[in-house]
């Protein structure tokens, strides 16, 4: 694939993206309410039974994490629409939904464009570079830009999941010293861990950068 021009690549991209957005819509069917206000009250979006995010973006990071993640014992909320969504083997939607429950969560940085389309990023957890294909990352994060978000991998390249946190190392510091003490391992094991995201997602929200961050179709 990186063979091809922009224009085939971006062409891909967008069908992988239509795709990956109905797809999570249609996931979000299989989330109980008391599934959803568990992860916001973790993130402090609740008051009582009640959500009280101050933007749908803040809502993305509760769904995100009803997703993706769960406690030993239970199942991911991707994992139980996998199970009956019924798409056709070998389709691009097989391909798309195989790709997102295989999702990573970690920090990447920006270190800068691709030749083709995109941007070269590093994951600074697992100390690996990514091709990670996004059009408005690609108009608008500078190098050096560190963002905690969960990406899939379709193709040869990889894209986002619909979560992007704007991160610096003050942060990840206190992450850490947050997680660390409760989850064992290299950095690469914290980052697979559910309590790495979801206290990256709690300060995001207490402290107010999610209003940083626009989400917008391409174009």
């Amino acid at each position: 694939m990186a063979a091809r021009d922009r224009e085939e690549i971006l062409t891909r991209y967008r069908r992988l993206r239509e795709i990956s957005t109905r797809l999570h819509s249609e996931a979000l069917r299989f989330i109980p309410r008391s599934v959803l206000l568990e992860q916001a009250r973790r993130l402090g979006l609740t008051a009582g039974k009640m959500l009280v995010a101050d933007s749908l973006d803040e809502l993305t990071l509760a769904f995100d994490l009803c997703l993706y993640t769960a406690a030993p014992g239970r199942s991911r909320g991707i994992d139980r629409y996998a199970r009956s969504a019924g798409v056709a083997p070998g389709s691009d939607e097989d391909l798309m939904l195989k790709a997102m429950g295989q999702a990573r969560f970690s920090v990447f940085r920006v270190e800068g464009p691709h030749e083709t389309a995109g941007l070269l990023v590093r994951d600074l957890m697992r100390e690996e570079g990514l091709w990670l294909v996004d059009e408005n990352l690609e108009r608008t994060a500078p190098v050096g830009l560190t963002l905690a978000m969960r990406v899939s991998r379709p193709e040869t390249f990889a894209m986002t999941c619909g979560v992007m946190v704007p991160t610096n190392a003050v942060l990840i510091d206190e992450v850490l010293e947050e997680v660390q003490g409760r989850v064992r391992g290299e950095l690469g094991a914290i980052a697979n861990d559910r309590r790495f995201a979801t206290a990256i997602y709690r300060i995001a929200v207490m402290s107010g950068i999610m209003e940083q961050i626009g989400f917008a179709s391409p174009g």
